[in-house]
């Protein structure tokens, strides 16, 4: 039985247009949750609502549609340069969406200037300026500079040509590291000689490069001036580095993106191999959530285009592993058109170009193991150790939420209390709550953990009711989001007064337990003998992090309260005399001795006193 949508809905889905454009699905608050383009609105919109089979994640999209909008275009490639604006303004839900926010470095080269220079950029920008890379990390990129600047002498400085007048030369011009054109020592003609050059050896010909580097090195050594030889030595076996990283392939001299996917069935793992001049740069893995079990073509078309109009340069040739059906001249044209320059978009089956994708599927794969690897660790620490500690305390439900107490002071000055609260065997330090101990005095942990825990708890229940009379969820106050499972840093002393203060509060069915730091012994409140757990289970490494963060933050509370104490002025206990007094004041007579010593006329004439404040700096002296 098909299912109603809605008059609303289902007036809008008879509607539905046979034209290309956009469509942007909406949950019940009008959150736009996905964005999709179409060659044919009607078809393409109304399988989302008519047809029975789907992915697991787009019939949880649907499970969420309340509403949708669509945009009309004229072209299928107007859809798409549409589809990829709406998806970076809106960042919806269910669409591809990349998180890493790695830059890897480019080398920038501005062939607009009269002069040109070489630097290091984060991010391609649409200056018109030609980019080199990416490069694997900024060092890569310095190295490369140096090797430059050794055998084309580019200038470095930011002067912008043409000058009114030439100025003289700097000491780049005298070590032979620049043809100073900012003096005049060379034409414009004569630096674009040397640009040819540059720009060969940013293209992969390292030939020229090595070549003249060799030759300096020989020269001196023939003069036996071994040092500068083996400088010589060392810029060689840099670029040789440099080559070497760079992994030899059977390719023209182009520059290549090589794209591919890896599924689980959960999730899945894109691959981009970098190749320029014909030699592997290297590659970067971006991790797509919720599309293990989508259509590889589908999801390796939304990533590329979301990819490419992240600022990301746009290679000659782009190599992708699938795409949708009669997709390729589609997203070609959306490439040419954001490049402004002609590139090919190949899917290749067969030969060397399908090797290449093959080579980026592995290591696709590759990276989506060794991610879910690490993911499957990270679960075994954190929510794995806290659902095995709730087994091991006899809990009969999963501590989501683990609260960890602590208390410090100095010989009893300035107690304070730390609240830690890890959610999933994660920290969650906005829940964090700091205490100052109100009603305890000396070096009383007991009594002050007790103050403590029934101050978070009477908060709590307090906050639960208030939210409950306005038809709030409880949780979302300060403190009423109450713990599954207590922390209490301390054996079973400790405990007991932990426990005294919930009891008073009414709260008798709370899980918690002390943890002795000397033997790491768990102490519970109705067993006698301690749990001793294995170091080396991730159960007590969890309780040992929740313990050693309160520490750390009861610790760092005391120790800003005692360092606000130290630099404390006695002037400030004085009513009436704020900062801008007391600063005239010290700056007036240079010492609180001779404060104490004024008469109130004397005090009178320092700027920004008043009778008032006179008279009150005058009592506070007679006192001592």
């Amino acid at each position: 039985m098909a299912q109603h949508w809605g008059e609303n809905l289902e007036l809008k889905i008879s509607m539905l247009p046979e034209s290309p454009g956009c469509y942007l699905m909406k949950d019940a608050e009008g959150t736009i949750i996905y964005v999709g383009k179409a060659v044919n609105l009607k078809n393409r919109v109304r399988s989302y609502f008519r047809g029975n089979e789907h992915t697991p994640k787009v019939a949880a999209m649907i499970a969420h549609i309340a509403d949708f909008d669509i945009l009309l275009c004229e072209t299928n490639l107007e859809a798409l340069c549409l589809e990829c604006n709406l998806i970076k303004e809106h960042k919806p839900y269910y669409n591809i969406l990349l998180k890493d926010d790695k830059h890897y470095p480019y080398l920038r080269l501005d062939l607009r200037e009269p002069f040109p220079r070489l630097t290091l950029a984060r991010r391609m920008q649409r200056d018109g300026a030609r980019y080199f890379g990416p490069y694997i990390g900024a060092t890569a990129v310095k190295q490369i500079i140096d090797a430059v600047r050794e055998v084309f002498p580019l200038r470095t400085c930011r002067m912008a040509f043409p000058l009114k007048k030439p100025v003289r030369p700097c000491i780049n011009y005298d070590i032979g590291k620049c043809l100073a054109p900012c003096a005049g020592k060379c034409t414009e003609a004569e630096y674009w000689d040397m640009m040819d050059g540059v720009l060969s050896f940013l293209q992969g010909d390292y030939d020229l490069v090595l070549d003249k580097l060799n030759e300096q090195m020989t020269k001196a050594a023939e003069r036996m001036e071994y040092e500068k030889a083996a400088v010589w030595r060392d810029k060689i076996r840099d670029v040789q580095g440099i080559m070497e990283r760079q992994i030899a392939i059977r390719t023209d001299r182009s520059e290549q993106d090589i794209i591919a996917l890896a599924q689980d069935g959960v999730d899945a793992m894109a691959q981009v191999v970098y190749v320029r001049g014909g030699r592997m740069l290297g590659g970067d893995h971006f991790l797509l959530e919720r599309e293990g079990g989508e259509d590889p073509g589908e999801v390796l078309m939304g990533f590329l285009t979301q990819y490419y109009s992240a600022g990301t340069l746009i290679p000659r040739h782009v190599l992708v592993q699938t795409l949708p059906e009669g997709a390729a001249e589609q997203v070609e044209q959306w490439l040419r058109q954001e490049k402004g320059q002609a590139v090919t978009l190949v899917t290749p089956r067969r030969g060397e170009k399908h090797d290449l994708v093959l080579l980026a599927a592995k290591n696709a794969e590759d990276a989506l193991l060794k991610r879910n690897a690490k993911e499957q660790i990270r679960q075994e620490r954190t929510q794995g150790a806290a659902a095995q500690l709730g087994r091991l305390l006899g809990m009969d439900r999963y501590p989501r939420r683990i609260e960890g107490y602590d208390i410090s002071n100095t010989q009893g000055v300035l107690s304070v209390g730390s609240m830690v609260v890890f959610i999933d065997g994660v920290p969650a330090k906005k829940e964090y709550r700091k205490f100052r101990i109100k009603t305890v005095e000396g070096a009383n942990d007991f009594a002050s953990i007790r103050e403590v825990l029934g101050r978070r708890f009477a908060h709590g229940l307090r906050e639960r009711e208030e939210r409950a009379a306005e038809g709030l969820p409880a949780a979302g106050g300060r403190f009423s989001d109450l713990p599954d499972l207590v922390l209490i840093d301390g054996g079973p002393q400790q405990l007991r007064f932990a426990r005294e203060a919930l009891e008073e509060l009414g709260v008798r069915d709370l899980a918690m337990f002390g943890l002795a730091e000397r033997l790491e012994e768990i102490w519970l409140p109705d067993r006698e003998e301690p749990l001793v757990l294995d170091h080396s289970t991730p159960e007590l490494q969890l309780v040992q992090r929740v313990r050693d963060e309160a520490h750390r933050c009861a610790i760092t509370h005391h120790r800003a309260l005692r360092d606000a104490a130290f630099t404390h002025s006695q002037l400030e206990d004085i009513p009436g005399i704020g900062p801008a007094r007391r600063k005239a004041l010290l700056k007036h007579f240079g010492s609180l001795k001779a404060i104490r010593a004024a008469t109130e006329e004397q005090l009178l004439e320092v700027r920004g006193m008043t009778k008032s404040a006179a008279a009150a700096v005058a009592a506070w002296a007679e006192k001592g």
